[in-house]
């Protein structure tokens, strides 16, 4: 056991985020915190690392062990180089190593017992160096570098021009290169590109130390963690395995708990029909009966109903106009910036219905063309030809379309005066906005919820012909699952760009790969690119499926007639319970008759007459009771 977190607890403004989280992390163990935006995963980082006190808890981490953090935001600005800042990381191999150069200066002018107790002390002090991996600082450092995407002519900039996302790639370069025996990350791939994100998943998985990582990149998880601990409505679960394996588990425990609270709820109903028919009877032992059994009902533990998954929403993407089946041309497209060539005579089409994506590393002007064919950038040369009745409907990663100042629901109602506020509701629910989270306004929100706003927006346009830049970026994952169901089933044309690869998996029918200043076409989605790609296919690693088991003819014919079998005892139960209940109605209608037949004067003046209904009454109650017995059993 490395670190361990102990009944923590914390709450804000009365609401509680985290609920008695207890979990292990073992030395050397890969770990990630999931759950949905707002259910507390960057809290539970602060706590461990101390940024934040709990509650209630503690936190318990192994006497001498380093922790690194990562945030998601970083303030690092000063007038260092991007190289400067690495080299503080390993200013103690630095100093280590000038001693080492003024001692072996030091040498020429010793001799004797002098010479020797600093040859001692050289020599420790040179183990120590190697053990360190002294030798090898600077090229660890550019390794680093270069892995997350920082070009050596880079390397000389100045941190305080970069922007917001190379700071953040700065801070995590420092983090890897200090090597700590804990490393807590908190969405480090919001600002890589695919090969950067490959790069960090092979660190990550050969680092021999500890790493805990909140993240909704379900592919980078799937091959790094081999435990996730789930934050969910301020509890925690912990779960063996990636995040695969979490997924298909989540879904069994979620399907076994809804299935025990339907269960539960058909009994409490069985039971409260079987008291209320047997208070119907009006009898002492009948009326006993359903008092025993209210007694038992009120002891019943009432499960809470399970949430249920989000996921599972469909939201159809359904265009009012239909395009023509060109929808997209692009002709020699050729694209500057300050004499550097972004791309050169770029060419491609898109047909209707594709979900086309287009990847390739940062900067390298994937964005751009996306703007070109909104016509917000001008190419240096090319055409840009839309087809027939084709509509755009653009998502920028800026979202510009959104008015900061109004409320979720005002942003929509605006933009789209005709629907009744019930729809506008609808929609909104769909992206996971419901009750008065939709009067937030949209200054106020996260990324990702903007990012859902912007979403819902496009949805309810008339487009035909969907331009995503980076939509599922800060979206978790959660959000990005119903995105997916969306465009799957979307009838008009996506054009898109992300890096997110389990998103591309899932969406894409075609690939173009902007790479050396020029598009490469894959017919297919991101396992096809990783398998033809002439670089990645030697090493190419598939997202996890599930595999589909199939069922042979004859065990479909045996479940069919199992099936068949319960449907038929089901209905002869159900057919004898009638008759029962008919025949019970029966015999107390003829008990009556006989009441009435008693209360008669010439009969209870008449004693044989008497002995003769009374002797009928026996019988009757007898059965009655012998029904009774019958028609419980049948209700069980």
């Amino acid at each position: 056991m490395i670190l361990s977190c102990n009944n923590i607890s914390k709450s804000f403004d009365d609401t509680s985020i985290i609920s008695n989280c207890s979990f292990v992390i073992n030395e050397g163990e890969k770990a990630a915190i999931v759950g949905i935006n707002g259910a507390g995963k960057s809290t539970l980082l602060k706590i461990i690392v101390g940024e934040l006190a709990a509650d209630d808890g503690t936190v318990v981490i192994s006497k001498g062990k380093t922790i690194g953090y990562l945030s998601q935001h970083q303030d690092i600005n000063n007038n260092n180089t991007i190289y400067q800042e690495m080299l503080s990381v390993k200013q103690h191999i630095i100093d280590m190593e000038d001693r080492i150069r003024t001692m072996e200066q030091q040498m020429n002018g010793l001799e004797g017992d002098a010479l020797t107790a600093h040859m001692n002390s050289y020599t420790n002090l040179v183990h120590t160096f190697e053990a360190l991996d002294g030798y090898s600082y600077k090229s660890e450092i550019n390794g680093v570098l270069n892995g997350l995407s920082f070009k050596e002519d880079e390397h000389n900039a100045l941190v305080s021009t970069l922007s917001g996302g190379q700071r953040t790639r700065v801070a995590l370069c420092k983090l890897l290169l200090s090597k700590p025996d804990i490393i807590l990350l908190d969405e480090p791939t919001n600002h890589l590109d695919i090969a950067s994100i490959t790069w960090l998943e092979d660190f990550l998985r050969n680092y021999k130390g500890t790493v805990i990582i909140v993240a909704h990149d379900r592919f980078f998880l799937d091959r790094i963690v081999t435990k996730v601990i789930e934050i969910d409505m301020s509890n925690v679960l912990v779960f063996s395995g990636n995040y695969s394996d979490y997924s298909s588990k989540k879904a069994m425990l979620r399907d076994n708990l809804m299935k025990a609270y339907l269960n539960q709820q058909r009994e409490i109903k069985h039971q409260q029909e079987v008291i209320d028919k047997l208070k119907s009877f009006n009898r002492e032992k009948s009326i006993k009966r359903a008092e025993s059994r209210e007694k038992m009902l009120d002891k019943i533990e009432v499960l809470d109903k399970p949430t249920t998954a989000n996921s599972n929403m469909r939201i159809m993407l359904t265009p009012q106009k239909i395009s023509g089946n060109d929808v997209l041309d692009v002709c020699g497209l050729t694209k500057s910036y300050d004499n550097l060539l972004l791309f050169n005579n770029v060419n491609f089409q898109v047909k209707r219905g594709e979900k086309v994506a287009i990847i390739g590393a940062n900067g390298t002007g994937k964005t751009t063309i996306l703007k070109i064919i909104n016509q917000l950038v001008t190419p240096d040369k090319g055409d840009v030809k839309l087809g027939t009745n084709v509509e755009i409907g653009y998502y920028d990663q800026e979202h510009n379309v959104l008015n900061m100042d109004k409320s979720i629901f005002d942003e929509i109602s605006d933009a789209y005066p005709y629907l009744t506020n019930t729809e506008i509701r609808n929609v909104l629910a769909a992206f996971l906005f419901t009750g008065d989270d939709v009067f937030k306004l949209i200054g106020d929100l996260s990324g990702g919820e903007r990012g859902r706003v912007s979403l819902a927006k496009l949805m309810l346009s008339n487009a035909n012909f969907l331009i995503l830049d980076e939509p599922t970026i800060h979206l978790d994952i959660e959000s990005k699952e119903i995105l997916e169901n969306a465009i799957n089933s979307y009838e008009g044309t996506v054009l898109y760009v992300s890096h997110d690869r389990y998103f591309i998996n899932k969406t894409a029918t075609r690939i173009l790969d902007l790479e050396g200043q020029t598009l490469t076409n894959y017919i297919g989605n991101y396992d096809y690119y990783l398998e033809k790609h002439p670089v990645l296919a030697p090493v190419a690693t598939t997202v996890a499926s599930q595999e589909n088991v199939s069922v042979s003819d004859n065990s479909g014919k045996k479940d069919w007639q199992a099936m068949k079998e319960e449907q038929a005892m089901l209905r002869k139960r159900q057919n004898d319970l009638k008759k029962t209940e008919d025949k019970i109605a029966s015999i107390e209608a003829e008990i009556n008759l006989l009441n009435e037949e008693m209360a008669k004067e010439e009969v209870y003046s008449s004693p044989a007459e008497s002995l003769k209904i009374h002797k009928k009454q026996t019988i009757l109650n007898k059965e009655l009771e012998t029904l009774y017995e019958l028609w419980d059993s049948l209700m069980e």
